[in-house]
């Protein structure tokens, strides 16, 4: 591979904002990784470490220590989230109308935004029944997966 095709794969990397780029050949291995961060994911399960410190035992004078459950936070079971990163437009376009507006009646069916990643648009259906709320994200916002986008009710 030549330095030129080398250096117009790392200006396509900047222009569409790509951290890694790997190519393979018979005679070939090229990876060119962009950023300061790298991701290093493990495929092997790590055996866990079990502490030995033996727990206190209870005296009939010790106060007893409920755990309190968990509560899940209600907003996110009444919101409808980003399936994937990206940038949110309301609109099919700048000037278009919006898919939806505060008191907008939703089905699962509805599309109620676009995300643009890589320069595909997705359009995002609200997968929910309910009435948008409040409107969570700005238009041209970047959003990340699972982000709440709208609030329902």
């Amino acid at each position: 591979m030549k330095i030129d095709e080398i250096r117009t794969i790392v200006q396509l990397m900047s222009e569409h904002d790509l951290t890694e780029f790997k190519i393979e050949g018979e005679d070939m291995h090229l990876c060119i990784r962009r950023g300061g961060h790298a991701i290093v994911q493990n495929m092997l399960p790590q055996p866990s470490v079990v502490p030995t410190q033996e727990r206190p035992t209870e005296t009939k004078n010790s106060p007893v220590r409920e755990e309190t459950p968990k509560v899940e936070n209600p907003v996110s079971k009444n919101t409808i989230d980003s399936p994937i990163v990206g940038t949110y437009y309301k609109a099919p376009s700048p000037e278009a109308e919006s898919f939806v507006k505060v008191g907008s009646k939703v089905t699962p069916d509805t599309v109620v935004c676009i995300i643009e990643a890589m320069k595909v648009m997705n359009e995002i259906k609200a997968e929910k029944t309910g009435i948008i709320k409040e409107i969570l994200v700005e238009n041209a916002q970047p959003v990340e997966f699972g982000q709440p986008l709208f609030a329902l009710e």
